[in-house]
């Protein structure tokens, strides 16, 4: 399974298979157009209550934790196990606009697509 994360405003590469947005909001200063993004998965992103709590000073693990456990929603669950079937058969690359990717819930989504 090859699945990686990489930040939005990096230019794409020929080797980003399918390109997955999976921010609820659509990254500032990026144009649709030049973004080639294939599927923009809203409902795999963290909840508004549990994102502002994280940004207000919360910690990773325990963001971690919630997180997961918002994922466990029959909604969410079922778009996870689409990912994970996909990422089987070719490259997925998650893209996010996040400062820190790997503190953020598209860490989380790609270590719960590949352990």
């Amino acid at each position: 399974m090859s699945v990686r994360v990489r930040r939005i405003y990096e230019p794409p590469e020929s080797d980003d298979g399918l390109r997955v947005l999976v921010d609820r909001l659509w990254p500032r200063g990026v144009a649709k157009e030049e973004a080639h993004i294939d599927e923009w998965l809203k409902g795999l992103t963290p909840s508004g209550e549990l994102r502002k709590w994280y940004h207000g000073g919360g910690s990773y693990e325990e963001f971690r934790r919630r997180y997961e456990a918002e994922l466990d929603a029959p909604e969410a669950a079922e778009l996870l196990d689409g990912l994970r079937r996909t990422a089987r058969k070719k490259r997925v690359t998650l893209l996010t606009s996040s400062k820190t990717p790997e503190q953020s819930h598209a860490q989380v989504l790609l270590e719960l697509l590949t352990g």
